[in-house]
């Protein structure tokens, strides 16, 4: 055979072999490509118990008279019985604010229940917040109280409000627990399908659930209780992996 027959046989092998090359070229970077997009989403979560260590307890007296003179003297009385008891209880005066003296006017009403423009008396209203790190003191005092209700004293008790003031702190060890958390959920996805994690692609934060100790109460815009001593505070972060 000619050299000149050899020439198309050759060129079409040689095609042909580069044909297959880059199919295979292609077949190997389509591949990759497939391999890099697998991913796996998991959340994390961790939780730690917390007790509050700052108290806030509001206490109001109010009296009522048909004259503003007299009403005021009720309550001059009745607040110096309270700053009493409360030095009594053994709490510092720089852990006591006094409110500011509200006065509302009385009016009468008619036959029809309509407010008319006749005085009829005042009612003067006066308050202590105490803010406090002496917790079980603090909540002892918002339950005995009331007992200036026998010396004549017309007290409104409230429900103390606890707080803890390292949230800040604790609230970088939570996220970052609840991160290592969410790591290994997707090691123990990875390995049942013979994978491994790679590198993290994304990570979002959510936010932080302060509930009464033992709750299950979840809300999309976080919760913050005030009304427990003992709290949870839990974390939750989402984390996206590459599969190796």
């Amino acid at each position: 055979m000619a050299a000149r027959e050899y020439q198309p046989v050759l060129s079409s092998i040689v095609i042909g072999l580069a044909l297959v090359a880059a199919a295979a070229l292609a077949a190997n970077a389509v591949t990759r490509v497939k391999a890099s997009q697998q991913r796996v989403t998991v959340t994390g979560s961790a939780k730690q118990q917390i007790t509050s260590d700052l108290i806030i307890w509001r206490g109001y007296v109010s009296h009522q008279s048909a004259d503003l003179a007299s009403a005021y003297a009720d309550l001059k009385t009745s607040m110096a019985k309270f700053r009493a008891y409360l030095d009594s209880k053994g709490i510092p005066r720089d852990q006591i604010n006094e409110t500011a003296i509200n006065t509302i006017t009385l009016y009468a009403f008619n036959e029809q229940g309509m407010q008319t423009n006749e005085i009829v008396g005042y009612r003067l209203t006066q308050g202590v917040e105490i803010r406090s790190n002496d917790v079980d003191r603090i909540t002892r005092v918002s339950r005995e109280a009331t007992e200036l209700i026998q010396q004549g004293v017309a007290l409104e008790s409230q429900s103390p409000e606890y707080l803890y003031t390292k949230i800040g702190d604790l609230k970088v060890k939570i996220l970052a627990e609840a991160a290592k958390d969410a790591k290994q959920r997707a090691q123990q996805i990875a390995e049942a399908t013979g994978s491994e994690i790679g590198e993290v692609r994304s990570a979002r934060m959510g936010v932080l659930q302060i509930t009464p100790a033992f709750s299950n109460e979840v809300s999309d815009y976080g919760i913050n209780d005030v009304s427990s001593l003992q709290k949870d505070i839990t974390g939750v972060v989402t984390v996206e992996f590459e599969v190796e």
